[in-house]
């Protein structure tokens, strides 16, 4: 119900009002999740479930965050410590997200996406990123690098513009075994079908992706959690989020 009125409102309005009234529709559409089981981390607020969509992840209902953006927002918390020259760099960033940094952290919090229809400070290539060695202090690339056909060249980007004892978060879809990538695969029905959606290149293992970030230069801590007891906060049953460090 929740995703094909949003479908709806999308296909029939303009992009900007499309977004302005896809923000009432959810303030509106959150009256019907009116509660104290569950809680979102970044909109901070409660609610009697979550919106749970097809593919089984739980939406809140206020700010559409999903469980890994809920999970991300605690990370950054406990993770960053923006200093007065201090900059930090968010690649696709999530609305819901975006939204609290530019709060935060003004001037200081940038944005990226190679998509230049999309509402972003800058629109980097990330295996060419126009920035200079050593710029950012704190980078966030969720879900990113599963798109980009030479990841490899796009880690050696993410390591150059990283100030010495920065930190990047990163995290992908991940497989057990050995990293799955097959260039012959091109279509996106084949994409869907080999990758499990159709913008993605390969598949991640956890190990895989650990040693190609290490090649490049990375010192690399893996934060990996378990199942939630009692869904409170919906997020996903098993996470695996590499904190990286130049």
């Amino acid at each position: 119900m929740y995703q094909k009125l949003k479908i709806i409102i999308k296909f029939i309005l303009p992009q900007g009002i499309a977004n302005r009234v896809e923000n009432l529709f959810r303030k509106l559409y959150s009256l019907f999740y009116s509660g104290n089981k569950v809680y979102c981390t970044i909109c901070q607020k409660h609610f009697s479930k979550f919106i749970v969509l097809e593919n089984g992840d739980q939406l809140c209902p206020a700010c559409g965050s999903l469980p890994r953006h809920r999970r991300l927002w605690l990370i950054i918390n406990e993770e960053n410590k923006i200093n007065n020259d201090d900059v930090m760099l968010h690649f696709s960033p999530e609305k819901c997200i975006t939204q609290k940094l530019k709060k935060l952290y003004e001037e200081k919090y940038h944005t990226t996406d190679y998509d230049t229809k999309t509402n972003t400070k800058f629109h980097f290539d990330i295996t060419n990123i126009a920035a200079k060695e050593a710029t950012y202090t704190y980078m966030i690339c969720y879900h990113v690098l599963e798109h980009i056909e030479n990841d490899m060249q796009a880690m050696k980007e993410l390591y150059r513009i990283l100030k010495p004892q920065g930190k990047i978060v990163i995290q992908t879809p991940f497989k057990e075994g050995a990293i799955y990538e097959n260039a012959e695969v091109k279509t996106k029905q084949d994409r869907l079908k080999h990758f499990g959606q159709d913008d993605h290149v390969r598949i991640y293992s956890v190990d895989g992706l650990k040693k190609r970030l290490e090649s490049v230069g990375f010192n690399v801590a893996l934060k990996q959690y378990e199942n939630e007891k009692n869904n409170f906060y919906g997020f996903k049953k098993q996470e695996t989020i590499f904190i990286c460090e130049k």
